[in-house]
Formats: C-alpha cells, structure tokens, sequence
C-alpha cells in the first residue's frame, strides 16, 4: 500500500519564507524518494479558485488568499484545513496557530500529527489579544492533535503539563552540513573570513540584539559586526534603537535570503551570535552548528541542549562584552568551539537522522484500511 501524508500549516513549497517551509521542503522530497505521496497545502496571493500543481513529484493544492499578514494566514488555515477534509492518509500540520480548525479533522476521523513549534504566547512582540489566541490555540492543538511532536526536551516538559507524555515525541530541527561556501561573496560587503561575526535573526527585543550590539559597540573591536534582518528604523522604534547604539563596526546589510551568502556569512564567521531567550530548537542556531560555527548564545535551556556545553553563553550585556573581550584574540578556543559545533550537530541535527525520525512516527500513525 502506497502511504499518502498531507501537511498543513505553512506557506507552500519549495522554501521561500522559514524554517518550517524548509522542513516541509525537505521532508516532502526524502518521502516522495521512499514511495510515499505526498500533498503540500500551499498560499497564493493571485487567483480565484483553488488549484494544483506538481513540483519534483510533490502535489500542491494553491489556496489563493487576497489578505496579506497574519490575517491573509489565518484565513488560509482555514480553508486548507477545510479542503483537507476530502483527503486521505495522514495529515501533518507544522504549528498550532490555528489548531482549532483542526477540529475538523478530529470529527472527520482524520489522523493528524501536529508539531507543537515553540511557545508563541510567551513572545514580547505579540499583544494581550495575540498572546491569548496563541495561547487558547496551544491548549486546542493539544487536545485536537492524534499525536504531537516537541522540536526540543524543554518543549516536550512543558506539553507534558497539558497532555500525558506518551502522546508526545521529540524530533528536533534538522539542517545541512556547510563544510565550504563561496569566499567571493564577502567581497560585495568588505569582509575577510575570520574577520567578522554574524547575527542571523529576525530583529526582535526577545533575540537580545540590542544587548548584543551594545556589547560589541561599547569599545573598538578591530572586528566586524554583520547584522542581518529586515530593520526599518523609520517605523520601528526598536530597530532605531539597535542602530543608534552601534558603532562604526556594525554592518547592517538588510535581509539576505540568498543561500549561498547566508551559508558565506556563517562558515567565514569567527563567531557566530545567537540571543534568542524563547522557542525551542532555532533553525538558524541548528544551521550554525552544521556549518562548524564558534556560538556565543543566550544563557537559556532552549540553547544550551542545542549548542552544547562548548559553546559560550551570556545573560546579559555585560557578560557577552566579556566574551568578546576574551574570545576575539583566543584562536585556540574559537576552534575548539567550531569543532564541538560540528561534534553536536552530528550528533543530533543532521538532515538524514531527522527525516527517518518523521517517517518512522508518520508511519506509526498511519490510519489502518
């Protein structure tokens, strides 16, 4: 009997937005490659009517959504999910943002998996009212879900408050190992390798990237600081602030989505910055380690298990100034940290050891004939 999985929950493959869309990409690709078939539910901003389509042997349905934003992915949701009725095999819906629609499927019989992503609730970007949306939607994927999965053990713990811990699995992110990148792609930015760190992050209070600039700007360096993420000083008051404190060391290159730069920026970085203080396993921390990065990270659970004891961690400001202090100049260390990197990604996060972890999970669950 072929096996047929549907996943919900993200914009579309392949890739073109974050990490889920990069697991879903390459989860897709590793079961079309095992016989599986597999459906992408996918968002598109142009059209009246839902259509498919295939790419690389994955079928997408386009649910066209004029509403852009968080809205545009609300309604989204809805109508994939309610398409979705009409399916058979087992469904795999990546967040729980909107896992009261999934309501449907429970009604319906259908079995779903639902990755639990991290705790969204607990961001400070989000409002009263969003941070209770999260939070009721949290408690219903709960209930709704056949089966969850936790992307890291901290998350796991804390699901096990809502539900039995037999009804979760932990399966952490995954990424590729960067074992070269093009050393041409530092020019457009006047960078040398070994010459600079790197922040990767959206920029958001909760990611530590005022803390981190100030740490770095609050003396010479004789070291460059790549800065990346959308900021639009104009508008928000935040990403003013981060940019008012750097010095002249800082670069802020904007949002780079290219690959090929982004894997540049990793592997030719001497350190790479890590502040994110909530969620569960960062796809960005993940892909440093695969690209054998020195980490400097907030002081939390959530990095600790990723990174590992090697890597350097900070509280606040002060103590990442520390760091750098002592780390800029101390080759030996920096490599053994870009060593135990490669050493825990090994370990734990390799694309490979993933994906057969989903398939054994996905294949557990799948609704008998």
């Amino acid at each position: 009997m072929k096996r047929h999985i549907i996943i919900l929950g993200i914009r579309g493959v392949p890739a073109q937005h974050g990490g889920f869309e990069t697991f879903a990409e390459k989860l897709s690709l590793f079961l079309v490659a095992r016989g599986w078939d597999v459906t992408v539910y996918c968002q598109e901003e142009v059209g009246k009517n839902i259509w498919e389509s295939e790419w690389n042997r994955v079928r997408r349905i386009h649910v066209p959504v004029k509403r852009r934003g968080a809205l545009g992915t609300v309604i989204f949701d809805w109508l994939a999910t309610k398409h979705a009725l009409k399916e058979e095999g087992v469904f795999l819906t990546l967040g729980y943002n909107t896992a009261f629609f999934n309501l449907m499927q429970r009604l319906k019989g259908q079995t779903n998996v639902i990755n639990m992503d991290g705790i969204e609730w607990r961001r400070d970007k989000w409002g009263a009212v969003a941070k209770l949306w999260f939070w009721l939607n949290e408690r219903a994927g709960c209930w709704v879900g056949n089966h969850l999965v936790a992307d890291h053990p901290k998350i796991k713990e804390h699901l096990a408050t809502r539900v039995s811990s037999d009804k979760i699995t932990m399966i952490p992110y995954g990424a590729d190992e960067v074992l070269s990148a093009d050393r041409a792609s530092l020019e457009r930015y006047g960078l040398e390798p070994d010459q600079f760190s790197v922040i990767i992050a959206r920029p958001e209070p909760e990611n530590s990237f005022l803390e981190m600039v100030r740490a770095f700007s609050c003396k010479p360096r004789c070291h460059k600081l790549v800065v990346l993420g959308n900021f639009m000083p104009e508008c928000n008051s935040f990403h003013r602030q981060v940019m008012n404190a750097a010095s002249g060391e800082v670069i802020f290159p904007g949002a780079i989505y290219e690959p090929g730069i982004v894997q540049a920026l990793r592997f030719y970085s001497r350190f790479y910055l890590h502040g994110h203080r909530v969620g569960g396993t960062n796809p960005s921390l993940v892909e440093a380690l695969g690209a054998g990065c020195a980490v400097i990270a907030h002081d939390n659970h959530f990095n600790r298990w990723v990174a590992g004891p090697d890597a350097a961690y900070f509280k606040d400001e002060a103590a990442c100034s520390e760091i750098l202090d002592r780390l800029l100049s101390a080759d030996s260390v920096v490599q053994r940290m870009k060593d135990a990197s490669r050493k825990r990604f090994y370990e734990r996060f390799t694309w490979d050891k993933i994906l057969r972890e989903y398939e054994g999970l996905l294949t557990q669950w799948y609704p008998p004939k």
